[in-house]
C-alpha cells in the first residue's frame, strides 16, 4: 500500500511540474522577414581603426565573426549590418568646428581608420553596409558649420546646394567601392531631423529637417544615383522617436506626422514612394519610447509605452505598406529601471534590458532590422564594447579605467546578448508567429524565426528573478535542439550549452537562451 501511496504522489509532483511549465505554441504563420542586425562605427573606429593590430582584429572578431572555436563557443556576434557615419569634414575644422573633439568628423577621403574597419567587416563576411550623414558637409552648410548651433528647425543645408549634396553623396558612393570594394547598399542623408536636441546649441554633428526639406534632398540624390547607375538605396529618415513618425511630437508640424508625409501618395510634397532608388522602409530609432514598461492589465498599456508605442507604430506603417527598420538605440536617462545611461555596465542588467527592447521592436512593431547605437564607446552605456583611450582618466567612480591599459577594449554581456539574435538569425530569416504566455515584460518572452537554409531559431528572454520552465509545441518532429546562453554566470557568453528537449527547455534568472535546430512546424 506505502508503495501505491509514493507512486500516486510522484504523479502527482509531476502533474503539478506540468502545470506550471509555459507552454509556447509554433503556428507556422510567417510574419516580417528579417533584413539583418548591425552596429554603427560612430565616434569610435577612427580610433580603434588606428591601434594595434591584435586589437583591432579581437574587435572585429566580436562584431562580425560567425565562427566558432573547437568547442564550439562562437567568437563574435555575427552582425550583419555594419552602418558607418559619413564624413562631414568638421575635424577638419578643429577647435573652430564648435563640435566636441570625439565627435568630430574627416571628410571620407580622410577616414582612415572606420575606411579601414569597412574592409574588417567585409573580410568577415557583413553583406550589407548602411551609410549615414549626420549633417551635409560643412562647406555647404548655412552656417559653415557640422552643427546647428541654435538655429530654427530647418535643413543647415545652402538652399542652392541640394544638387551638390547629391553629388557629394554619390562621388563617396563611388570612392568607396572603387578604392576600398565596399558597396554600400543603403545611404541615409539626414540623421534625426525631428530631433529637438540638434538645433538648440553645439554638442554633436546634427541638422534639423523639415519634411519637405527631407524629400527635397531624397529627390535629388534618387535623381543623381538614378543618373549614375548607382544601386544604392537612399533610406529615409531615421526619425528620433516613434511618436514623431505617427504623430507630432516635441516639434511643429512641419516634422512631424512621418509615416504619412513619405509614404502616403496623397501627400503630393513630400511622397517619395514613387522615386527610383528610394528604400520603401521607413527608419527609425526607438529613443525614448522604451517605458513606461506595463503589463497587459495596467491602463495605457494598448497605447503607450514599451508595448503600446510599438502597436500604434505597425499600424500606422501597415496603413501605408511601408516596411520598417529600427536603426539606433542606446541607453537614456528615462531608462531609469537600470540606472540610466551612466556608469558603463558590462553585465545582464542592461544586457536583458536591451534584449526586452528588441523582443518587442520585432515582435509588436515588425521591425524588419534591428541596430544598436555604437559598437564601443567610452564610461556610457551606448557601446557594445568598452574603449580605453589614451589619456582617459584613471580611477574614480563607475568604470573608468582603473587598472586598464590605454588603447585596449572589454567586451560586455549586452554585447553578447545582441548575439543572441545577431548571430543565429541571419538575413532572409522569416519570423514566425508564436502563441503562449502571459506577455509579462518581467518574465518570459520567445520569438521565433526560420532562416533560408531551413533551420529554425528560438530566442528566449528570462527576465524573472527566478527559474522557468517551458516547452515548445506546434507539430515538433525533431525533439532537441542546440542551445545558447548569455548569463552572468562565469563564461556564459553564447555559451553552447549542450541540446535540449523541446518539449522541456529549464531557462535560469536573468538569462538569454537561443536555440538551433530544424524543427518542423504545421502550416
Amino acid at each position: 500500500m506505502k508503495g501505491y501511496t509514493f507512486i500516486f504522489l510522484f504523479s502527482l509532483a509531476l502533474s503539478a511540474v506540468a502545470e506550471r511549465r509555459t507552454i509556447f505554441t509554433v503556428t507556422g504563420k510567417e510574419c516580417q522577414t528579417i533584413d539583418g542586425f548591425g552596429a554603427s562605427d560612430a565616434w569610435s573606429m577612427w580610433q580603434i581603426g588606428t591601434w594595434a593590430d591584435s586589437t583591432q582584429n579581437q574587435v572585429a572578431d566580436w562584431l562580425f565573426s560567425t565562427a566558432c572555436d573547437d568547442n564550439g563557443q562562437p567568437k563574435g556576434i555575427g552582425l550583419s549590418i555594419w552602418r558607418f557615419n559619413a564624413g562631414a569634414g568638421s575635424a577638419t575644422q578643429g577647435d573652430s568646428a564648435k563640435i566636441n573633439r570625439d565627435t568630430r568628423t574627416e571628410y571620407f577621403a580622410g577616414q582612415t581608420g572606420q575606411r579601414h574597419f569597412l574592409k574588417l567587416a567585409k573580410q568577415r563576411g557583413v553583406p550589407t553596409f548602411l551609410a549615414f550623414f549626420n549633417t551635409p558637409p560643412v562647406q555647404l552648410t548655412q552656417n559653415g558649420l557640422g552643427t546647428n548651433t541654435g538655429r530654427d528647425g530647418t535643413f543647415n543645408l545652402r538652399p542652392d546646394a541640394y544638387e551638390d549634396f547629391a553629388k557629394y553623396a554619390a562621388n563617396m558612393m563611388e570612392q568607396a567601392e572603387r578604392e576600398d570594394g565596399i558597396h554600400f547598399d543603403y545611404l541615409c542623408p539626414v540623421n534625426e531631423p525631428d530631433g529637438h536636441w540638434n538645433w538648440q546649441g553645439p554638442k554633436q554633428e546634427g541638422s534639423p529637417a523639415t519634411n519637405r526639406e527631407v524629400a527635397k534632398i531624397a529627390r535629388a540624390m534618387s535623381h543623381e544615383f538614378a543618373q549614375r547607375n548607382l544601386t544604392t538605396k537612399i533610406l529615409i529618415n531615421e526619425s528620433s522617436d516613434y511618436r514623431c513618425m505617427m504623430g507630432i511630437y516635441e516639434t511643429d508640424w512641419q516634422r512631424g506626422n512621418e509615416i504619412q508625409c513619405f509614404w502616403n501618395p496623397d501627400s503630393a510634397e513630400t511622397y517619395v514612394g514613387n522615386l527610383p532608388n528610394i528604400a520603401h522602409v521607413m527608419a527609425g530609432h526607438s529613443y525614448w519610447t522604451n517605458t513606461p514598461v506595463l503589463r497587459p492589465e495596467e491602463e495605457g498599456y494598448e497605447t503607450v509605452g514599451l508595448y503600446g508605442y510599438r502597436k500604434r507604430l505597425a499600424e500606422a506603417l501597415a496603413r501605408v505598406g511601408t516596411d520598417f527598420w529600427m536603426t539606433e538605440l542606446c541607453i537614456m536617462g528615462n531608462d531609469t529601471e537600470i540606472g540610466g545611461g551612466s556608469p558603463y555596465d558590462f553585465t545582464m542588467k542592461t544586457a536583458l534590458y536591451v534584449a526586452r527592447v528588441i523582443h518587442y521592436d520585432l515582435t509588436v512593431a515588425q521591425a524588419r532590422s534591428w541596430q544598436w547605437w555604437r559598437a564601443a564607446g567610452g564610461n556610457y552605456r551606448d557601446g557594445l564594447i568598452r574603449m580605453y583611450r589614451e589619456g582617459e582618466r584613471q580611477g574614480g567612480r563607475g568604470h573608468r579605467m582603473g587598472t586598464a591599459k590605454a588603447n585596449t577594449v572589454r567586451d560586455s554581456k549586452l554585447m553578447w546578448a545582441l548575439g543572441n539574435y545577431s548571430r543565429f538569425v541571419r538575413p532572409g530569416a522569416v519570423r514566425l508567429e508564436v502563441e503562449g504566455g502571459d506577455g509579462n515584460p518581467y518574465g518570459v518572452m520567445l520569438s521565433a524565426y526560420r532562416n533560408t537554409d531551413g533551420t529554425q531559431v528560438f530566442v528566449i528572454i528570462n527576465y524573472s528573478e527566478h527559474e522557468a520552465d517551458i516547452a515548445l509545441e506546434g507539430g515538433v518532429e525533431t525533439t532537441t535542439l542546440q542551445a545558447y546562453r548569455t548569463s552572468d554566470a562565469e563564461g556564459e557568453s553564447l555559451k553552447p550549452i549542450g541540446k535540449v528537449r523541446a518539449h522541456r527547455i529549464e531557462l535560469p534568472a536573468k538569462s538569454i537562451t537561443t536555440l538551433v535546430g530544424e524543427l518542423k512546424v504545421k502550416n
